[in-house]
């Protein structure tokens, strides 16, 4: 056999082999396919308020406008039944559908070009089992000119690095599969690192914290007045698998991301994600003046009336119910929009198996004023050791207005 021949045969051979790859459908794949999409919590963004599963339309805000999510269930004519798996490939690594039209990075493909072909295969099989939904998002609602999806290839040739994740030498194989998925399907950075005017990853900042969707997705770096420098691992797992430990509990967007990905994850994973991220060293915290004493008085003397009932006027909250405030990260964040979002709005944290009832807290936007919201976080941030930039009115009145009007856009 000369040289070009045998190079033939060996590409029949691999192209076959390939084929097979793509074609297995065995319970094995698409059961490893269905993790992989839990990972990825694609339910989380492909899924509208009363709609079916993965079939899409649920509005996604940016600061550029509203994007629709795509409709992945194997529909033909308005899903992806259609698409072969090097075209459900290409969109997960290139960012581009099949019609050759570039996507919007609000689908987070910087992220999943990182996951490997096999794995793509395998979510691929498991999206496949899907029942179809014949269902077709509405177009984005994007502000002049980002409607044309050409100049999407200018953005990804700024801020999109290609290519399928590359193991650290040095590193264990643990925080080796902790970075895979914090840096892969996990897109744990699309809502973690700060965005620069273009909305690309402010990647010398990551995971340091960022906005998005009028919530600030706190620090995850190692930091130990903003970050998780205080927790441990096993108590990141905790926190991953049941939405609490004794730090803190998940409410907003992370709450989605309890229930619908990180609480069906292995313990394993869990602990590979939280041994990757202990080891990502943030900034330190920068020193801040003291607030005036009138305003921490008036914060304290709210923070008792309305407060302590709960969190207890040591800022040590109840353990497994109520979060402490003393020492607390996001107490401390260098955002505040999330902590004056809670005292406006309310909350309560995710509900799991594991721990089935939530800890709630009462909204207090109709009872206090911007003043008084303000000081009552100042008092917070700055009590029990704690130490963070004040809270300034104009804050408050400026998510208030946000919130007001979101909830408008909603009706």
């Amino acid at each position: 056999m000369n040289i070009a021949a045998a190079c033939l045969f060996l590409a029949c051979i691999l192209g076959l082999a390939a084929e097979a790859a793509a074609a297995d459908t065995s319970f094995a794949r698409v059961e490893r396919g269905r993790y992989l999409v839990t990972a990825g919590d694609c339910v989380a963004c492909h899924t509208a308020s009363g709609g079916k599963p993965f079939a899409g339309g649920r509005p996604i805000q940016t600061p550029f406008g509203t994007i629709f999510s795509a409709n992945i269930t194997p529909d033909r004519e308005t899903g992806i039944g259609a698409w072969t798996d090097e075209e459900f490939y290409n969109a997960l690594h290139s960012g581009v559908a099949p019609s050759g039209a570039h996507l919007y990075p609000a689908f987070p493909y910087p992220y999943f070009a990182k996951v490997t072909r096999e794995d793509v295969q395998a979510i691929r099989a498991y999206l496949g089992t899907l029942d179809p939904v014949k269902s077709t998002p509405p177009p984005p609602d994007l502000a002049w000119p980002l409607g044309h999806r050409f100049l999407m290839s200018g953005w990804n040739g700024l801020f999109f690095d290609q290519g399928t994740f590359q193991p650290t030498a040095g590193k264990s194989d643990e925080w080796n599969r902790g970075a895979y998925l914090v840096q892969g399907l996990g897109h744990c950075g699309a809502c973690h690192t700060p965005k620069n005017f273009a909305g690309g990853d402010e990647t010398d900042q990551a995971l340091q914290g960022g906005l998005v969707q009028g919530w600030f997705a706190p620090d995850i770096t190692n930091a130990q007045r903003t970050g998780i420098g205080s927790w441990s691992a096993d108590d990141l797992v905790e926190y991953l698998e049941t939405g609490r430990n004794k730090h803190s509990g998940a409410t907003g967007l992370m709450a989605e991301v309890v229930a619908d990905s990180t609480s069906g994850l292995s313990k394993q994973d869990l602990h590979a994600i939280a041994v990757y991220l202990k080891g990502q060293e943030g900034r330190q915290a920068e020193n801040t003046d003291p607030p005036p004493q009138k305003v921490m008085a008036a914060g304290k003397a709210i923070y008792s009336d309305s407060c302590s009932g709960c969190h207890q006027m040591n800022g040590k909250g109840v353990p497994g119910m109520f979060s402490p405030l003393a020492g607390s990260a996001s107490a401390q964040s260098n955002d505040p929009t999330t902590l004056v979002r809670i005292v406006l709005q309310g909350t309560r944290t995710v509900p799991t198996d594991t721990r089935p009832t939530p800890a709630t807290m009462p909204a207090y936007g109709w009872k206090l004023t911007d003043g008084q919201i303000a000081a009552v976080l100042t008092f917070v941030r700055n009590e029990w050791g704690n130490a963070a930039e004040p809270v300034e009115a104009g804050d408050v009145e400026s998510v208030r207005r946000a919130l007001r009007s979101s909830s408008r856009t909603a009706k």
